[in-house]
């Protein structure tokens, strides 16, 4: 399978030191970890900061024509703060090299022959990424998956629907569907229906932290439990479960495999610290 990861790419910065990051860059990541085949398409800054960036996604088989480089913007690096459980918030600058992705001959190209395409919102915040994206997915026929994935204040209500009405599927966490799903009565299944029915997504999944997940999926509900684990951080491990989402999708896995499959992947990662480590072996038997 060609997946085809557009957005952005980062630095998090922890108190103790920093590690690779952006919610999509962590989707591909993960995504290659588990055998599909996973392009990124992002922009870095010309600087110090950004010849890592490049040398980390060599070493990690992600670099390849996608990744351009901006000689007038820096590339991004995030601050990231966390409470005493490990939640994560992000002070994250403007007018960094991933907000003025161009269109360009091999982004189109990849575009239209992707099994799948996974976005963000972060990365549309800035008219030039966010064009770029919204004539990918015109061009493609490929799954087009949307992770919300809010980062106040750093998106508009308008952005995030034109989002969620181009995609197939759609992820989101309780926070997150809270904002968007606006019903004030009945519970979390009436509004997950109700947002299929305004924004005829095929597939729509709620991730709920160390409670799992539910998802709707041809006109059905699943929901898994989630996994215990002592928890480091939370950062990646949404993008982490997503990737493993996609790889069931594409692989026509029954959902409750799945999503059993995610929600491990997505409680491993908060156990490490920082969005991309690699896996250990129980979770590298769990995909085979």
């Amino acid at each position: 399978m060609d997946i085809l990861c557009f957005g952005e790419i980062l630095w998090d910065t922890f108190e103790d030191g920093k590690k690779p990051g952006g919610a999509t860059m962590n989707v591909a990541f993960h995504l290659a970890q588990q055998g599909a085949r996973a392009c990124f398409a992002t922009r870095i800054g010309d600087d110090t900061p950004g010849n890592k960036l490049i040398k980390f996604l060599k070493n990690t088989g992600l670099y390849s024509d996608l990744v351009q480089v901006d000689d007038k913007r820096p590339t991004c690096e995030v601050t990231v703060k966390l409470n005493g459980a490990g939640q994560a918030t992000y002070t994250i600058p403007e007018n960094v090299s991933w907000d003025n992705i161009k269109l360009k001959k091999p982004l189109t190209k990849n575009a239209k022959t992707a099994d799948a395409i996974v976005f963000g919102s972060l990365v549309c915040r800035n008219a030039t990424s966010r064009d770029t994206l919204l004539d990918l997915l015109d061009e493609t026929n490929a799954l087009k998956i949307f992770d919300v994935n809010l980062r106040a204040p750093h998106y508009t209500l308008s952005t995030i629907e034109t989002l969620a009405a181009a995609a197939d599927v759609v992820k989101m966490n309780e926070e997150e569907a809270d904002l968007l799903l606006k019903r004030t009565t009945g519970d979390l299944k009436e509004k997950i229906i109700e947002f299929r029915m305004k924004y005829h997504v095929k597939t729509i999944c709620v991730t709920r932290g160390d409670k799992g997940a539910i998802v709707w999926h041809d006109h059905e509900f699943y929901e898994h439990p989630g996994y215990p684990a002592k928890v480091i951080d939370t950062v990646g491990a949404g993008d982490a479960f997503l990737a493993t989402f996609t790889v069931g999708l594409l692989n026509k896995l029954p959902i409750s495999q799945i999503l059993e499959r995610a929600c491990a992947v997505g409680a491993f990662v908060t156990s490490q610290r920082g969005a991309t480590p690699q896996y250990v072996e129980g979770i590298v038997g769990l995909m085979k």
